[in-house]
């Protein structure tokens, strides 16, 4: 489980194709990794994996983390060299600055709108349809691993506010139209239609 709290951005610097799926090699110089032990989960633009080997130097620390094919598939930002939003798993003790996050991905978006209003930036995101009726105004989801507030919803288009911390912290200010992005929906929404959809089966 995480927060959507980016701790650091990584860079993804080698890919090795396997017999169905990628192992990645992931520098992460922000990134605590005395406390990661092998087994342990990190999200990667807020797709959750395992760490299955530490390497690097006391100043470049790196770790290699498997991708299945199934996980390629319904993700973007891992199939290639390049930034990435880094969050560890959280422990019970830890403040949850963001909301609930499971690290799975329910589907990918398209970025219509990416520019700055004022001190902050506009990020408008069209959500694939079957994904939309979750995502509600003040209402929060996942971009590429980062917990953000739903400011707009028109449809299947949702527009969120970015804050100059965000922007500076976070692969998020790479955006631009056309790019797509990992979305992941509320925790919470997930269960009340299933509990709601239930009764009815």
């Amino acid at each position: 489980m995480f927060s959507g709290i980016v701790a650091a951005t990584g860079r993804i610097t080698h890919l090795q194709a396997l017999e169905k799926g990628l192992r990645l090699t992931v520098e992460a110089p922000g990134l605590d990794l005395t406390d990661v032990a092998l087994g342990d989960s990190i999200a990667h633009g807020g797709v959750c994996l395992t760490v299955i080997e530490k390497a690097g130097a006391s100043d470049k620390p790196s770790y290699k983390v498997d991708v299945s094919r199934e996980t390629l598939d319904c993700t973007v930002g891992l199939d290639a060299p390049g930034e990435v939003n880094l969050e560890k798993a959280l422990r019970l003790a830890d403040r949850l600055g963001g909301h609930l996050v499971t690290g799975h991905v329910d589907g990918v978006g398209e970025v219509l709108r990416f520019e700055p209003i004022g001190e902050s930036h506009e990020l408008v995101i069209r959500a694939p349809k079957p994904l939309a009726k979750y995502i509600a105004r003040k209402g929060s989801v996942t971009v590429d691993g980062v917990s953000l507030t739903v400011n707009r919803v028109s449809g299947t288009d949702f527009s969120i506010n970015l804050i100059p911390h965000t922007v500076a912290v976070t692969t998020l200010k790479r955006l631009q139209a056309g790019a797509r992005v990992n979305l992941e929906i509320d925790l919470v929404a997930r269960y009340i239609e299933r509990m709601l959809t239930a009764e009815n089966e």
